[in-house]
């Protein structure tokens, strides 16, 4: 009989313990769940919702950035986030499993009216669980707080990876179009190196200064006013193209539409007063124009400033009268696009004014020479002494003396070498179109060759016929490739240009590589001689 109680006292002895193990496991389990599911509240309401609740660290704001855009998540707002689920989870597991042992003593042990053996046992059985749930709980949730430290890690070096792949993308681009130190202003004649790019609202309109793949976007960046604005240059089509200004402190102009997107050619007009320049930069438009109807590249004024300004120009051309001087501060530049699609070219035509040739002092602010690959001067044969006098040999007086520049070709040469000697950088020597303006005005007094149409030709009339065999010789000395043009800046009476426009228009643009320069200290002495060569003739040219 005995025997049968102890079987019997063992047996419920053993269902106890049972009973307090399930007790221990199921409480254990119930609180890991629990602090998992208010984990995973953490990790929403951080991350997602950002109620006040969520937040110990103010958040990043793009009215607190050096930027107005907003940076990409795991750019620093990811951190930010990790740090705030790192506090929060401390203080919801604290207490959370404080709370638990809290609502337990009291329920079960401070408010019971008759604690018995059986109560006090399952209560005890109780706390151990929320022990064993809070041990457990602690390394799961830490293991997943270095997980999501691992994965925010992870994401943020291929982030910057990807944002390092594409700005190379990009810098391949622009060096595939020779924009590998930027775009020209066709303002302050400044290289700009990346432009300062407009939001796409027309409410907003703020400045983003360097818009590549970064910390404020890899694909696309959104502005403090939530607008999304692409980070490259070729995801940006003709339809969705953003408005970029140039970046110098003294300028901050818009650039032109195309600016970045099409390789850009400098064609500066260099000459002296009323030497016919303003008028042969017209009179290039509309060659460029009547190549496009004749199956030619398809070309296009860039911008309104363009629009406006040829279209003054060309009334001008049409009523056979002269362009009035250009103004002597910088003038903006004449901007059209040739071609189409991936063979889009960017061609600025610069006209200063006359003055800045005259006196060496002024050409310091001539700039945009050092972005030049073709320089055109503009030759007025009117400005020289002896052209008058085979003009009275050939009964030459219905010429009229005051459309005459009165500024010496030498003298404006040496100026300008002078200036793009000062800066230029060094690098492949430009090429040199000499345009023999106002031709039409000798026509048919027997002062011009019977050929017209060839470069040696008007290099010999140059030298042989009005003695500026000195200026020649400087102009080949100083220039990669020296090409001679007889032109006439006029339109007939169906308003087409000169046949001569033609050649020394695509002369002018076409992609010929100049001769690279030779530098000094490179194993003969050759380069610093013919440098002492050409300073010696422009002195010559200025005495």
């Amino acid at each position: 009989m005995s025997e049968i109680w102890l079987m019997i006292g063992a047996w419920v002895l053993g269902g106890l313990l049972a009973v307090g193990v399930c007790t221990i496991v199921v409480r254990a389990l119930a609180l890991v769940v629990e602090l998992l599911w208010r984990w995973g509240r953490l990790l929403h309401g951080v991350m997602v919702r950002r109620t006040p609740e969520f937040r110990t660290i103010a958040p990043f704001r793009p009215e607190d950035e050096p930027v107005p855009a907003y940076r990409n998540y795991f750019f620093g707002p990811a951190v930010r986030d990790l740090h705030q689920i790192v506090n929060l989870g401390a203080v919801m597991w604290g207490r959370s499993v404080g709370d638990r042992f809290r609502a337990l003593a009291r329920e079960r042990l401070t408010q019971a009216r008759e604690p018995g053996a059986l109560k006090l046992a399952q209560a005890l059985a109780l706390l151990v669980g929320l022990a064993v749930g809070a041990a457990l709980s602690l390394p799961l949730l830490l293991l997943l707080l270095g997980l999501h430290a691992l994965l925010v890690l992870l994401i943020h070096l291929a982030a910057r990876l990807f944002a390092a792949c594409l700005r190379g993308l990009d810098l391949i681009v622009l060096r595939l179009k020779g924009l590998v130190r930027g775009v020209l202003c066709p303002h302050c004649y400044e290289r700009v190196p990346y432009p300062s790019y407009a939001c796409p609202r027309a409410e907003c309109r703020r400045r983003h200064g360097d818009i590549r793949p970064g910390r404020y976007g890899i694909v696309r960046r959104r502005c403090a006013c939530g607008a999304r604005m692409p980070t490259l240059l070729i995801l940006m089509r003709r339809g969705n193209r953003l408005a970029a200004f140039c970046t110098h402190a003294h300028c901050g102009k818009p650039l032109n539409r195309d600016a970045g997107h099409a390789r850009e050619i400098a064609l500066p007009l260099v000459g002296g007063r009323a030497a016919g320049k303003t008028q042969l930069m017209a009179a290039m438009l509309m060659a460029l124009e009547s190549a496009a109807g004749s199956g030619g590249p398809e070309v296009r004024l860039a911008d309104e400033d363009s629009v406006s300004g040829y279209g003054v120009l060309r009334e001008v051309l049409a009523m056979k009268g002269h362009t009035r001087a250009t103004q002597r501060n910088l003038a903006r530049a004449h901007s059209a696009v040739l071609g189409r699609g991936r063979s889009e070219q960017l061609v600025h035509l610069f006209d200063a004014a006359g003055e800045h040739f005259a006196r060496g002092e002024d050409t310091d602010a001539l700039r945009y020479v050092r972005a030049a690959r073709t320089v055109v001067f503009v030759l007025d044969p009117l400005a020289v002494d002896v052209t008058w006098e085979l003009l009275d040999d050939a009964d030459g007086a219905a010429v009229d003396r005051t459309l005459a520049s009165t500024d010496r070709p030498d003298t404006v040469f040496a100026n300008a070498s002078q200036a793009m000697a000062r800066l230029g950088e060094r690098g492949p020597r430009p090429r040199l179109a000499v345009a023999v303006s106002k031709t039409d005005l000798l026509a048919g007094s027997g002062v011009l060759p019977d050929r017209l149409d060839d470069s040696a030709t008007a290099r010999g009339w140059l030298t042989e016929n009005l003695g500026l065999g000195n200026l020649v010789h400087a102009m080949e000395l100083e220039f990669g490739e020296v090409r001679y043009f007889f032109t006439a800046a006029v339109t007939d009476d169906d308003g087409r240009v000169d046949p001569s426009l033609a050649p020394f228009t695509a002369w002018c643009l076409q992609g010929t590589a100049p001769a690279p320069r030779r530098r000094a200290g490179t194993g003969n002495t050759t380069p610093s001689r013919s440098r002492v060569r050409r300073r010696r003739t422009v002195r010559r040219l200025r005495t």
